[in-house]
């Protein structure tokens, strides 16, 4: 069979994606999950579709192919051209401009009898071989355009007459358009309306553009049509290389606004607890029934955020604490402002001249580590209730002065 670029389903190549451009260090040998033709396969409709973006590396073990996206250099996501690259058959091209033909004026509605023969006698019998097309493969495609917003159904007595959905404007979106395609988390929808646009706008760069969530854009539309039907999922779930279904109910989905990794608060129907999925570890997800219970965890889960740092929310009968002194000058008031803007659940207070102390009460301190670092020149005292913890941060701390020979002088 001839290589094309085209694909059908998008998770043949999502893993693949994640591999080159989040880790991006892996040779051809070690992809082992399938075999090295589906590789170069991949890697190739890859090309295609980034090749400005390709990259090699060579080592003792190998040649290292990744992707290296610099946001300074571009002003849309890249990542977007997987998602355009939908393969079809020549009955789907064939209809497709058929359909719109036929249907061309909002006014115009047909039954699926009707275009069945419209099609039979107007379009397909100039051919000497002409295409045959049953009316099943006809309803259906009238029921993805439908689904699509491309078509409407009107009632008519028994019968269910089609019509080309009205034509809207949307250039006043143009700005808004743009800044949705690049900064939320189902942008490529908004980069699909972008290419029917002419002149849109590039004013907007990014100092920091996350784009790894574009490569789980679908697992989040079906997520979001879930939660707000309040449904069950079974998702795929890949941990440690293995792959599991799971029955859960979908909640809320939270995204880092520091990595902007996503995540998937649910309730999983095996452990009977409200818990956390890494989205970039979920496969396929697929919709089932309507749960009762939806209600009720989300009460849960709100009254749980008020003691999470992050996405950890563990069944533990008590909390810890935290707690930690900075010393800032008084030409320093945007540490401050930092502090009071990223506490989330914790409280700041004045504790004397250019002291303020943090403190919260949490789930898992160890989700707190990274933003507490951060003020590391600044801490004059700290204090965690998991005392292993705090133990291994300060002997963190001391591997660094020791890496840079620094004299210790924290105080604790």
């Amino acid at each position: 069979m001839a290589y094309t670029e085209c694909i059908k389903n998008f998770e043949r190549i999502r893993d693949y994606m994640r591999e080159f451009y989040v880790y991006g260090f892996k040779t051809r040998e070690e992809y082992d999950k399938k075999s090295s033709r589906s590789y170069d396969n991949e890697k190739r409709r890859m090309e295609s579709y980034l090749g400005d973006y390709m990259g090699a590396r060579y080592t003792t073990n190998g040649k290292q192919v990744f992707l290296a996206i610099d946001s300074r250099e571009g002003v849309s996501n890249p990542l977007y051209r997987t998602w355009k690259t939908k393969s079809f058959t020549n009955a789907d091209i064939t209809l497709h401009f058929i359909l719109l033909d036929i249907l061309h004026k909002p006014n115009i509605a047909y039954t699926v009898q009707e275009l069945t023969e419209k099609i039979d006698t107007n379009y397909l019998q100039c051919f000497e071989t002409p295409m045959m097309l049953d009316i099943s493969t006809i309803r259906k495609k009238l029921k993805e355009y439908v689904a699509l917003g491309l078509l409407i159904e009107r009632k008519d007595g028994r019968q269910i007459r089609y019509a080309r959905a009205k034509d809207f404007d949307i250039s006043d979106w143009k700005e808004a358009i743009c800044f949705f395609a690049e900064a939320d988390v189902c942008g490529v929808i908004g980069s699909y309306i972008a290419d029917t646009i002419d002149d849109m706008p590039k004013g907007y760069v990014f100092k920091h553009h996350n784009i790894t969530h574009t490569l789980e854009s679908d697992v989040i539309c079906t997520l979001f049509e879930a939660i707000q039907q309040h449904r069950i999922v079974c998702l795929q779930s890949v941990y440690r290389q293995k792959k599991e279904w799971r029955k859960v109910l979908p909640l809320r989905i939270f995204m880092s606004v520091q990595n902007s990794r996503s995540y998937l608060m649910a309730y999983d129907f095996k452990y009977h607890r409200i818990q956390s999925y890494r989205l970039d570890y979920v496969g396929m997800v697929e919709i089932k029934e309507v749960s009762p219970l939806f209600a009720e965890c989300i009460e849960t889960l709100e009254s749980m955020q008020k003691y999470m740092w992050g996405v950890c929310c563990s069944k533990r009968k008590y909390m810890e604490t935290v707690s930690f002194t900075i010393k800032c000058r008084n030409d320093e008031n945007y540490i401050i402002q930092r502090l009071e803007r990223e506490k989330r659940c914790g409280t700041v207070e004045c504790v004397g001249e250019g002291l303020y102390r943090f403190t919260a009460q949490v789930y898992d301190t160890s989700e707190m580590i990274p933003w507490i670092r951060s003020f590391i020149c600044r801490i004059v005292s700290l204090s965690f209730s998991n005392r292993s913890l705090e133990n291994q941060f300060w002997k963190d701390v001391q591997a660094m002065y020791d890496m840079y020979d620094i004299e210790d002088t924290k105080e604790q």
